[in-house]
């Protein structure tokens, strides 16, 4: 099974493309708020090395952002990530 993870802030369209994205493909997801709370969001640094939202993360793979998950779908390889996931 794969783990997904996003964290995000309220304000961010970014954010709320990048769950439109895996909520329309029936992707599960864990969102992590990082509005006002300072030391998620450098959780969020730590392990992504951004400070932008969203963070975006599959099996504890940071693959970016809302841009990069948009790439990774219309390439068609975040459906082979998840596959991949699936199967094992």
């Amino acid at each position: 099974m794969y783990s997904v993870s996003l964290y995000t802030t309220q304000a961010c369209p970014y954010c709320y493309r990048a769950k439109a994205l895996l909520e329309s493909k029936g992707i599960l997801f864990q969102e992590i708020a990082v509005d006002n709370s300072p030391s998620i969001r450098q959780e969020m640094v730590n392990l992504s090395g951004r400070v932008t939202v969203p963070q975006i993360f599959i099996d504890d793979q940071s693959i970016g952002g809302c841009d990069e998950l948009y790439a990774l779908n219309y390439s068609g390889k975040l459906d082979e990530m998840l596959k991949l996931n699936l199967d094992t």
